[in-house]
């Protein structure tokens, strides 16, 4: 075994080959439905409460929400993988600087002559060198490469969709914030006519023209109301927190909202350019017809493998006892290569690339069918929505005259303080369901915009025009 002194004085490689592209232990994932809940939290909470419109709530989600984040970050990998896969289809060179030093025992190998040295050397070389390789005929190489192109093509579209539902994300928290707000504002209302009307009954069963029971029923109706203004402020607080994480703002941070939801009815549109509009605008879509053409570019490239490949191998250099004594040596190789028996797996190949792009067709269709049915359940949201504001609205103004006439009536002593109660009930459920038809207008009104594709001219849509 021979001794190796093989000391390399200077092993320097420049190599301008890439490196082939491994997938990592975790590849990044894109966003789900549940990221753009979340978000990266941005700067600190200040100890003054920050005005808050929706407007700069929309701009803070665009800029820290996770949904969004989590698909540049898939259109980095795409962009990537793309240009890995062109690498494929480029020259391949490489340099090598060599510098070697090598001593052989010829004992160890076996070598016994009289007279001869047992030990040869040190010997060494330099060694300049480039390397060049290139594919000159590769079809699945360049299909594959297609492929990676409609891939990166795909996820810059579906990062645009995602602003689009961050958009629809942060309107529909702000929205439901100030929905919560109304409600604990007019549930603290409630409270103060039940404050009146208990104070009201007290005052006479002292001076005995009422019932204890009028006392006691009041009573009841002011503690249901005050449970109700708790639920209300706790939810408010859950649901502010909630926009909070969505915009990126710090959890402990308090802000004002300055926006309001007043109502606006909707001018009718045409469904059929609504639906038109969709087809045209929705990056979701466009984002799956990019996913089609790569996997139809993939099943090209599984039909490709059973073509021949020509490539192209050579180098070329200096090579001597060192860089001042040396020669010019090169070397050259083309190699075509066919496949014979490879048919198993060539089958299988063809069989999952078809399987994809069938899925891929699938999937397109459905969505094409979807955003047709999203256009049609948006409109008819918001014409169902709009009748129940009308009609909420117009149960709160009986609610209200019919209290403050049982009020009156009580007062006056011509009745017991029953139909108070039930008033109050009534207009507390006839508020209730105000604020939420109200709520439920303006949140069709965005998932039009969103369906349509248009989800950040949000302010057309929200303004009823």
């Amino acid at each position: 075994m021979p001794v190796l002194c093989a000391v390399a004085l200077a092993w320097m490689v420049v190599s301008a080959r890439p490196i082939a592209a491994q997938a990592p232990p975790n590849p990044p994932s894109g966003p789900t439905a549940s990221s753009f809940s979340g978000s990266v939290v941005a700067g600190q909470a200040s100890a003054q409460p920050i005005d808050l419109s929706l407007d700069d709530a929309i701009q803070r989600g665009l800029k820290n929400n996770l949904g969004v984040i989590l698909s540049a970050t898939q259109t980095q990998q795409a962009r990537g993988q793309r240009l890995s896969q062109l690498q494929s289809l480029l020259p391949s060179v490489t340099f090598n600087a060599q510098e070697s030093v090598q001593q052989v025992d010829l004992a160890a190998e076996g070598l016994r002559i009289p007279g001869f040295p047992v030990l040869i050397g040190p010997f060494g070389y330099t060694d300049l060198r480039a390397y060049l390789n290139l594919s000159l005929l590769d079809l699945k190489s360049l299909h594959e490469y297609l492929a990676t192109r409609h891939d990166f093509n795909s996820a810059q579209l579906s990062a645009q969709d995602a602003r689009e539902m961050v958009v629809l994300t942060v309107g529909n928290a702000y929205l439901l914030v100030l929905a919560d707000q109304a409600r604990v504002t007019s549930v603290d209302a409630q409270v103060a006519t039940a404050k009146i009307s208990l104070d009201q009954a007290i005052a006479r069963h002292e001076a005995g023209t009422a019932p204890r029971l009028d006392e006691l029923r009041a009573r009841v109706d002011y503690q249901s109301l005050q449970q109700q203004s708790i639920v209300s402020l706790n939810q408010l607080e859950k649901d502010r927190l909630a926009l909070a994480r969505t915009i990126g703002l710090p959890l402990d941070q308090k802000f004002n909202l300055t926006d309001t939801a007043p109502y606006s009815a909707f001018d009718q549109i045409d469904v059929n350019a609504a639906i038109r509009d969709a087809h045209a605008n929705r990056k979701d879509l466009a984002a799956l017809v990019e996913q089609t053409a790569a996997a139809q570019e993939q099943r090209k490239a599984a039909t490709a493998e059973r073509l021949p490949t020509v490539k192209f191998a050579g180098d070329y250099g200096d090579i001597g006892v060192n860089a001042l004594h040396s020669h010019g040596t090169g070397d050259a190789a083309g190699t075509l290569s066919v496949p014979l028996f490879k048919e198993f797996s060539l089958r299988g190949d063809a069989a999952v690339a078809q399987s994809q792009l069938d899925t891929s067709k699938a999937q397109l269709s459905d969505a094409n069918a979807q955003a047709d049915a999203d256009v049609r359940d948006a409109l008819l949201d918001i014409a169902s929505a709009q009748q129940q504001v009308e009609v909420a609205r117009s149960s709160v103004d009986l609610a209200t005259q019919e209290l403050s006439d049982a009020q009156q009536r009580y007062a006056s002593g011509v009745s017991d303080n029953l139909p108070v109660s039930q008033a109050e009930q009534s207009l507390a459920q006839a508020n209730d369901q105000y604020v939420a038809s109200l709520y439920r207008h303006n949140i069709a009104k965005l998932n039009l915009a969103r369906a349509v594709g248009a989800a950040q001219d949000y302010k057309k849509y929200l303004g009823g025009k």
